[in-house]
């Protein structure tokens, strides 16, 4: 046993006979006597750098690979599912909200350019050669965001603010190019569309004494006032969201495995089984995500050069691997016929995206609302 160790535990007083207690599985090392020791504590309990991780991590970029060696008991070589999960997932997200992905929407009208000229957000509208054809655009414009207004489903109501900013910047860009081509803007439509019907008539103080009793007011009054925030830093936008999606994460990995245990019923494997290849599944994905991030990054950064092209190929290049790896990983785990897994994959495919998409709204909204 090396000098530098106790001689007993300091935890049970149990005489030592190596690095760690035999008894209650102290280690010996006193992190506050050593920095690195120190600097190992902090890490081992959340990344584990014995070389798991590194094993962990080669295993997992070969489909199935890894899911099937934990499934066959060969669990002590590599990161626990779970643990790996929450890792790649904090670290891909991570990667998210700190480089520039260009995804940041300018959401009002007025705003101007760094050559200060006003940013358009209806090329149309600058298109436009007459006034009639402005009106045209305008007209058509409202009534496709009054319609899609009217059939969003009422627990999505709050996203409703959206459609109103849209239809009213819709409104001021119209005007604006009216002015330019020489006419004279129209007043303002009547208050008879659903839009204004359900937004008019109530004063802010009475909306806001109502907001304090009832979650579904008070979480719109917030998504208002978010949303001219947001058009003012779109940025802050796009660190909430980022910060939303692990949580959604959380819910959607426990339904990819019920998914998988619906459709492999009749294969003997336990729920828990399932739920081991949604995570090591959900890992690569973060794995490739944070990849995809840098490389849209460099894209974005080497606009119309070599590099940000080849960027831009690669990008999509792994979004297709991703695909083309769950369907491996899913023949591989499984060991069906390709026929089979494919059917299988199929319908797990198409029920998991109507499922993220639904997700991927309420998150957006979620995360507009925490702003």
């Amino acid at each position: 046993m090396n000098d530098s160790h106790p001689a007993a535990c300091q935890n049970c007083a149990t005489p030592l006979q190596g690095a760690f207690c035999h008894v209650c599985g102290q280690s010996a090392h006193n992190p506050v006597r050593s920095f690195a020791h120190a600097v190992e504590e902090v890490f081992e309990s959340f990344w584990h750098l014995d070389g798991r991780i590194f094993r962990s991590l080669r295993r997992l970029l070969s489909p199935g690979a890894l899911a099937r060696d934990y499934l066959a008991g060969h669990r002590a070589p590599y990161v626990a599912p779970m643990r790996m999960f929450v890792v790649l997932c904090v670290m891909a997200f991570f990667v998210g909200r700190v480089v520039d992905l260009g995804l940041d929407i300018e959401l009002n009208v007025n705003q101007a350019d760094a050559q200060g000229q006003p940013v358009e957000l209806w090329p149309e509208l600058r298109r436009a050669a007459t006034i009639e054809d402005v009106e045209r655009i305008r007209d058509a414009g409202i009534a496709a965001l009054e319609q899609a207004r009217a059939q969003t489903p009422a627990v999505l109501a709050a996203a409703h603010v959206g459609y109103d900013k849209g239809i009213a910047d819709l409104r001021r860009e119209a005007d604006r190019r009216i002015v330019e081509l020489g006419g004279t803007p129209s007043a303002a439509a009547p208050a008879t569309t659903a839009a204004a019907t359900e937004t008019a008539p109530a004063p802010a103080v009475d909306g806001e004494e109502a907001a304090q009793h009832d979650w579904a007011a008070r979480q719109g009054l917030r998504l208002k006032r978010n949303l001219q925030r947001a058009s003012e830093d779109p940025g802050l936008y796009r660190a909430a969201l980022m910060g939303s999606v692990p949580s959604a994460l959380f819910v959607l990995v426990p339904l990819f495995a019920l998914l998988l245990k619906l459709l492999y019923l009749g294969s003997g494997r336990s729920y828990l089984e399932h739920l081991v290849v949604a995570l090591y599944s959900h890992a690569f994905l973060c794995l490739a995500l944070m990849a995809q991030f840098g490389l849209i990054a460099v894209a974005n950064h080497f606009k119309q050069t070599p590099a940000g092209t080849t960027a831009g190929v690669v990008a999509w290049l792994l979004v297709l691997w991703m695909l083309v790896y769950l369907l491996l990983s899913q023949k591989r785990v499984y060991g069906e016929g390709w026929l089979a897994t494919t059917l299988r994959f199929l319908v797990a495919g198409s029920v998991y995206a109507f499922v993220l998409a639904i997700a991927s709204g309420a998150v957006a909204l979620w995360a507009l609302a925490r702003l």
